[in-house]
């Protein structure tokens, strides 16, 4: 269970994971060890599951959106062969015509165009439409 002290770390966390306890504990107004002690049991807790790196999709100097279609009874493995794609950032499941929209990244258009025509060669992929992303026009939260 959490209280006040633990929301609010909470939500510094979301803020900015990268936040040093020293300055999390002082902002807070309690010790470090008690930062420590209570970001332990948060983690134990499961309301922080983890630390990781998230690469920044602007270090790709291609990125492209792949919408998929996949033939019935196939989604499972094609989502396991799409997953070993190098090129692969993000995967989403999504309603209308496409099963999935996967978004591909990489330093070059031939990386791009080779991971689009694997993509097409998947067994279950019915069919995909794809588009170079050219520019970000805005990203919230960066």
């Amino acid at each position: 269970m959490t209280d006040r002290i633990d929301q609010a770390i909470l939500d510094i966390l979301r803020r900015n994971a990268r936040t040093p306890t020293a300055a999390l504990a002082r902002r807070l107004g309690i010790s470090r060890t008690t930062l420590q002690g209570r970001m332990e049991r948060l983690e134990r807790q499961g309301d922080i599951r983890g630390y990781t790196l998230l690469e920044s999709p602007d270090e790709d100097l291609v990125r492209a959106h792949v919408s998929i279609v996949i033939t019935p009874r196939h989604s499972q493995k094609v989502e396991r062969d799409l997953k070993t794609l190098p090129e692969l950032r993000e995967l989403h499941a999504v309603s209308g015509a496409s099963d999935l929209i996967a978004l591909l990244g990489a330093s070059t258009t031939e990386s791009i165009n080779r991971a689009i025509d694997d993509i097409g060669q998947l067994e279950g992929v019915e069919r995909t439409v794809s588009a170079i992303i050219l520019s970000t026009r805005f990203r919230k939260g960066r």
